[in-house]
């Protein structure tokens, strides 16, 4: 007797967030694991054609993918009750579709790598500056410079703190921004100013300047000796 297996339908809810522009899509299963994307256009997000295929439906203005939901941001003119069941229709179909989601590495291009962006404002430094001067004298001024934002990002004035930092956010945190259809990521720790990157509906949510400093900028202060303040900063 052959038995049947049934496969498990695929189901999309629209959940609200505290940023009234951002709509947060869950899903049954499970869409990217061990990190975010975020895209702002349909040419940043080339790899992934779900992404790709949402920037074509009126009023999206970033499409955000992490675990088992995606969050995506509208433009200010445009209400929700015109589109949410539109675009939760299209995610749940595009899932049931069995179309892959992401063309080679989804991180490929958005995960954050502070010495990628150094070579690549160092490449620009040294195309202005052999067009200033010769190219001897050029070559030393950009290796002067990417070596000084090598040292500047590869120096931990407190790994300690820092380590400590980046555990405390992951724990009381990371679950509660993600509930609310966004993500936030640790950047540095510089004489006691704590930099972190705000993603999906937390980026540009009204809410999130008073989140920042009522909530996370305490519980750091509180919990490590030497935080002075906390900010969000553009990635």
């Amino acid at each position: 007797m052959i038995t049947e297996t049934k496969k498990t339908p695929f189901e999309v809810y629209a959940e609200l967030t505290p940023n009234p522009n951002s709509m947060k899509f869950v899903a049954n299963v499970m869409l990217l694991e061990g990190g975010t994307v975020e895209y702002m256009s349909k040419e940043e997000a080339l790899n992934c054609p779900i992404a790709l295929q949402l920037f074509d439906f009126t009023g999206v203005k970033k499409v955000f993918i992490t675990s088992n939901f995606i969050t995506i941001t509208k433009e200010n003119d445009l209400d929700w009750y015109d589109i949410t069941n539109i675009l939760r229709e299209f995610i749940r179909g595009y899932l049931a579709s069995g179309e892959q989601l992401f063309i080679g590495s989804p991180f490929d291009a958005n995960h954050i790598v502070a010495v990628k962006k150094v070579a690549v404002a160092g490449e620009k430094a040294a195309v202005k500056i052999v067009a200033a001067a010769g190219e001897e004298a050029a070559v030393k001024k950009v290796a002067v410079a990417v070596n000084e934002k090598i040292e500047e990002i590869n120096s931990l004035p407190d790994p300690e703190a820092e380590k400590q930092i980046i555990q405390l956010l992951d724990e009381y945190v990371k679950p509660a921004v993600e509930g609310d259809g966004g993500a936030i990521h640790f950047q540095s720790y510089v004489n006691g100013v704590v930099s972190v990157v705000l993603k999906g509906s937390c980026s540009g949510c009204p809410s999130s300047t008073i989140t920042l400093k009522s909530g996370i900028e305490n519980l750091l202060k509180r919990m490590v000796p030497g935080v002075k303040e906390v900010v969000a900063i553009n990635d």
